[in-house]
């Protein structure tokens, strides 16, 4: 399902896919629908963001009717992992510990997230 290589997201195009994503299958309307009350992108903009992502192979599309039905063609944590293993390798030279003392020292993390993140690393 994954291609070996998928090109890399625009902060917007990612946006996009995450609705796609929390939706399962969506209309340009419905993805435009979904946006954050506070965005102003038009249709257009939607329609053409969708068939970026189509091109890159993030999402395909089926017809309904005279609609456009965008699906997810990629899984959300294949994404995440590459994402960020590569900012990761770009930011850290690929240690992670850096990004981690940062999100632990300047993010709000509950100690329930540090109990998880606790429980995870025991069990590697």
């Amino acid at each position: 399902m994954m291609k070996t290589a998928l090109a890399k997201l625009s902060p917007a195009e990612t946006e996009i896919l995450r609705i796609v994503w929390q939706l399962s299958e969506a209309t340009v309307q419905q993805v435009a629908d979904n946006l954050p009350s506070d965005r102003n992108i038009t249709y257009a903009t939607v329609q053409t963001l969708l068939r970026r992502l189509e091109k890159k192979g993030y999402v395909s599309h089926k017809i309904r009717g005279k609609a456009h039905v965008f699906l997810p063609a990629v899984k959300r944590k294949d994404v995440i992992r590459k994402s960020v293993g590569d900012f990761i390798d770009r930011l850290f030279g690929g240690d992670p510990l850096p990004l981690m003392q940062y999100l632990a020292e300047h993010r709000k993390i509950s100690s329930q997230d540090l109990d998880n993140l606790k429980k995870l690393i025991n069990k590697k």
